[in-house]
């Protein structure tokens, strides 16, 4: 797998759409960032996940998942390793991560992506 397969994946997902935050590629839903490429010259993709699915992906896969080194992977941001990922592992992680961003974005009460509100003109 590689950066294009995470991308692809990424926008697959409902609601996803593409950004750029402090130069780097980033996929949001409902306006707020669920993954991105940041590390992507290192070999890897990221996802935010809390850290319990940072625990049990890094448990199933420690030769894919990598908890991102400091306080961001103490918050349970998470490397995947490109190379090493296959489609059904990436595509797995990518939705568990987005899930998470639309189930945070609810609680939240944002609007999902592309949806507008709707004027008293309409």
């Amino acid at each position: 797998m590689n950066a294009a397969d995470f991308r692809r994946i990424a926008l697959s997902l409902e609601g996803a759409e593409e950004g750029s935050h402090m130069g780097a590629v980033d996929f949001r839903v409902g306006g707020r960032i669920f993954a991105t490429l940041a590390s992507v010259k290192q070999g890897y993709g990221n996802l935010m996940l809390t850290l319990e699915q940072q625990a049990a992906f890094v448990a199933e896969a420690p030769e894919v998942f990598v908890p991102i080194a400091g306080g961001w992977g103490r918050m349970g941001m998470t490397h995947i390793r490109l190379a090493a990922a296959n489609e059904d592992l990436m595509a797995g992680a990518l939705r568990t991560a987005w899930k998470l961003r639309v189930e945070k974005n609810a609680k939240a009460g944002r609007k999902p992506s592309g949806t507008k509100k709707m004027s008293a003109r309409g």
